[in-house]
């Protein structure tokens, strides 16, 4: 026969734990009911909690022993409820809150690191039990719990808020960076750059690039016009033996008696020669084709890269701006125009042979301002004939943009069909169709120019 097994569990058995045999609950014979009034035995086995137990009676009809008994471990308790609040909107709310240190130990609340340990330690942080069963009637402070007694019950400073605020608070907001604005076209506006500097007036400005066809004559006089829009009294001297500039205004070079031929190599005064345009305050110095023999005969004159200079400084005093439309080369003429200019501005076409030529330009305005003309300078870059339908066109504005910086006009020059038509009619585009997108952008590069 099988000795009794005395269960010293330390828990009474609920009815929901029993299990489908009841025949365990009758006390087998000799038996108290009462399992703490049995006698101990030394040699009787103790279950232990989880474990597989002999029930401690037989059948006495069978002989057999009854089903074993698995006893099941305790239920640990609910954890509290978590609160709905995100540690950021606690965070919010306890630097929002009045701050209350009447009645409270300054020396209680302690440095950051010290509150954190304790609460993890179990210990008492200004008289609260953090870690103990007075924390919403659980075994186990839940997080919330910890992050509210730490930083929203009052107990911390400001100063210790601060502290500890990266380490129970959670990674600060990152600032959230405004959108990029968009221009009128539907594109990205490009951001701010620094201002262009201020010049004083009068300014005298040399429209140059030694290649051909990239807009030096167009952007002359859709500027000078611009400007005199602006109210400006402005001159444009053509400077170039095609006499471009003097047809595109209206003016027939043929049909005067003076030109710029006779201002640098015969030494009549500039103001002889200069004529009024259909623009107001716009005027134009014109040139002829004799102009295309002045290289060869300027090489034995005296000072013979300083004729134009001379003629300008006689009225230059008369102007706010003067706008010298140089020839495709970079010959004499165009180093009378830059040794008589404060600045240059480089119109430049956004295709790459206009790229290939832009060094050899920058080279021999550094050579003119060394030994010619040190107050020289590139002062304006305008990009024109911009074809937004190809890539090359975007690509070139980018480098030169990146290479220049705030030289280069925010403003591009679109290609437009009205700017090529406006020389035919001998008008500025300003007056051939005032509405059109290429007078709006040599509007926007003129005052870009002017610092408007």
């Amino acid at each position: 026969m099988i000795p009794p097994l005395e269960l010293r569990t330390g828990l009474e058995l609920e009815p929901s734990m029993a299990p489908s045999n009841q025949n365990w609950r009758t006390p087998p014979p000799n038996t108290p009911a009462d399992p703490e009034e049995a006698p101990e035995s030394s040699n009787q086995p103790k279950a232990v909690m989880g474990q597989t137990a002999v029930p401690p009676s037989t059948s006495a009809t069978s002989g057999a022993p009854e089903p074993a008994m698995v006893v099941a471990p305790s239920t640990p308790p609910a954890p509290p409820p978590r609160s709905s609040k995100t540690p950021h909107s606690a965070f919010l709310e306890a630097v929002s809150a009045p701050k209350e240190v009447a009645g409270r130990d300054s020396g209680e609340s302690g440095s950051a690191d010290n509150t954190i340990e304790d609460h993890r330690a179990g210990d008492d942080v200004a008289g609260d039990d953090v870690a103990g069963d007075d924390v919403a009637g659980d075994d186990v402070a839940g997080p919330d719990a910890i992050f509210k007694d730490s930083v929203g019950e009052d107990t911390v400073d400001r100063d210790a808020t601060d502290v500890t605020s990266s380490d129970t608070a959670g990674p600060a907001a990152q600032p959230v960076p405004p959108e990029p604005a968009e221009d009128g076209y539907g594109g990205v506006a490009e951001p701010v750059r620094e201002p262009r500097p201020v010049r004083p007036y009068p300014r005298v400005v040399a429209v140059a690039n030694q290649k051909g066809g990239v807009g030096k004559t167009t952007s002359t006089i859709n500027l000078g016009a611009c400007m005199a829009e602006l109210g400006h009294r402005t001159l444009i001297v053509d400077l170039d033996p095609q006499a471009n500039a003097s047809t595109g205004l209206g003016i027939d070079p043929r049909s005067l008696e003076l030109s710029l031929y006779d201002v640098i190599l015969r030494d009549v005064a500039l103001e002889d020669c200069i004529e009024p345009t259909a623009v107001k305050n716009l005027f134009l110095a014109p040139s002829s084709l004799d102009l295309a023999g002045a290289e060869i005969e300027l090489v034995p004159q005296f000072s013979r890269e300083h004729k134009l200079r001379m003629a300008i400084e006689a009225v230059v005093d008369d102007y706010d701006y003067v706008f010298i439309d140089c020839p495709p080369s970079l010959g004499l003429l165009t180093i009378n125009a830059l040794t008589a200019a404060k600045e240059v501005c480089v119109p430049i076409q956004c295709e790459y042979y206009a790229l290939e030529g832009l060094g050899q330009l920058i080279r021999n305005v550094e050579l003119v301002n060394s030994s010619l003309n040190p107050d020289l300078e590139i002062s304006t870059i305008v990009l024109v004939m911009y074809d937004g339908r190809t890539k090359l066109a975007g690509q070139v504005v980018d480098e030169v943009r990146g290479h220049f910086g705030n030289k280069v006009c925010e403003r591009v020059i679109p290609r437009s069909v009205r700017l090529s038509e406006a020389p035919s009619y001998g008008q500025p585009i300003t007056t051939f169709d005032s509405g059109s997108k290429g007078a709006s952008a040599y509007r926007d590069v003129a005052k870009e120019m002017d610092g408007v």
